[in-house]
C-alpha cells in the first residue's frame, strides 16, 4: 500500500460522522460481531473476550467474537473496513494491522487513515527486554555495556521483520549507541522458545508470555518498554529511566476501531460505555492481571494517541529502514 507521504506528516483518522439519533436511539437491536484480527489464546484475543462480554452485558446484547487471523493481523481489519458502517462489527486492534504493519511497507487491502473510525483505547501492555539466564547481563545498562563491547554479536529476537518489537530494538540501538543483531520469527512463540533454548540471547516480545518463564528463573527480563514500570512487574526498570532514554517508549496497545463513516451517535454511545467499561473495578483487575494498563479514551483522545504514534513509528521506519517481511 502507498501512503501519501504529506498525508502521512499530517496524520487524523478520520472523524467525519453522520449524526443520525433515530439509529442512536435503537442501537443496538441485534448481536455485535467484535472481529479480533489474530488466533484465539493471544493477548489481543483475551482482552476482546473479556471486554466483550462486560459489553454485551452493559448494552443488553449478544455480542461475537470471531477470530479471523492472518497476514499479520489485515485479514480482520479487511472484513471490518469492508462491512457496513451501522455499529454491528467492532475491530479490536493493534498497532500492527493499523499503524505499524502499512508504516512498514506491508501491503494491505485498505486504508487504514481512511477505512476506520478510532473510537476508544481500551488499554497497553508494554514488551519486555528478555535475556536467556546464560547471558552475563541482568539489567539493562549491563545489557548496553556487553553489546559495547561485542558490537555485532548479541542478537534479539521479535515476532518479525517490521514488528513493534523489531521497531522498538532499533530505537534502543539508535539511543544506546549498540548494534544487536534483529532475528525475525514468524511469530512471538517460536521468538521465545529460541530464546528460552538459548538461541538467542535477547527477545523483545510481549509482557504476557514471559511472565511465568521470568518467574521460574527461565528468563530474566531485564526491562520493559513503557514510559513508566509496569504494575505487573514493578521491580524492573522502564527503558525510559535511563538517562539518554528520556521519551523511549513502545507498547503493544488494544483500541477499538468501526468502519467509516458508521453514525456519530453511535460511535459516541460506544466511545462512552467503553470508557466505562473500562475504569469499573472488576474490570480494571481483570486487565491488569493480564498485564494490561486500562485506559478508556474519547475518539478524540485516542485520535491524538495515535497522531503521536504515527510521528514516533515513522521516524524510526526512516532513520533504521525497517520493512516488514514480503
Amino acid at each position: 500500500m502507498k501512503l501519501n507521504t504529506t498525508l502521512l506528516t499530517t496524520l487524523t483518522f478520520s472523524l467525519v460522522f453522520f449524526f443520525s439519533p433515530v439509529i442512536a436511539a435503537s442501537w443496538p437491536d441485534k448481536p455485535i460481531r467484535v472481529i479480533v484480527p489474530y488466533p484465539p489464546g493471544g493477548g489481543v484475543d483475551a482482552v476482546a473476550r473479556t471486554f466483550a462480554q462486560r459489553l454485551g452485558e452493559v448494552l443488553n446484547t449478544s455480542i461475537i467474537v470471531e477470530n479471523r487471523a492472518g497476514a499479520s493481523g489485515a485479514i480482520g481489519a479487511e472484513l471490518v473496513a469492508k462491512s457496513a458502517p451501522d455499529g454491528y462489527t467492532i475491530l479490536i486492534a493493534s498497532p500492527a494491522e493499523v499503524l505499524v504493519g502499512p508504516l512498514a511497507g506491508q501491503k494491505v487491502p485498505y486504508d487504514p487513515q481512511k477505512d476506520f473510525i478510532p473510537v476508544s483505547l481500551i488499554g497497553e501492555t508494554p514488551l519486555v527486554i528478555a535475556v536467556h539466564p546464560s547471558v552475563p547481563a541482568k539489567n539493562l545498562q549491563e545489557l548496553i555495556a556487553l553489546s559495547k563491547t561485542s558490537p555485532g554479536k548479541v542478537s534479539y529476537g521479535t515476532p518479525g521483520n517490521g514488528s513493534s518489537m523489531q521497531f522498538s530494538g532499533e530505537s534502543l540501538n539508535a539511543l544506546a549507541g549498540v548494534n544487536m543483531v534483529h532475528i525475525p520469527y514468524r511469530g512471538a512463540a517460536p521468538a521465545i522458545a529460541d530464546l528460552l533454548g538459548g538461541q538467542i540471547q535477547v527477545g523483545i516480545v510481549g509482557m504476557p508470555p514471559t511472565i511465568q518463564h521470568a518467574k521460574s528463573g527461565k528468563l530474566v527480563i531485564v526491562a520493559v518498554t513503557s514510559e513508566k514500570r509496569s504494575s505487573a512487574m514493578p521491580d524492573v526498570m522502564a527503558v525510559a529511566e535511563l538517562p539518554n532514554m528520556k521519551g523511549y517508549r513502545f507498547t503493544n496497545w488494544m483500541g477499538i476501531f468501526v468502519p467509516a463513516k458508521t453514525p456519530d451517535a453511535i460511535v459516541k454511545e460506544l466511545a462512552i460505555n467503553a470508557a466505562k467499561i473500562v475504569r469499573e473495578p472488576a474490570m480494571r483487575d481483570k486487565l491488569l492481571a493480564q498485564g494490561v494498563e486500562p485506559i478508556g479514551s474519547s475518539p478524540k483522545e485516542f485520535t491524538e494517541f495515535l497522531r503521536q504514534e504515527f510521528i514516533t513509528y515513522s521516524k524510526i521506519a526512516k532513520e533504521r529502514n525497517i520493512k516488514a517481511s514480503d
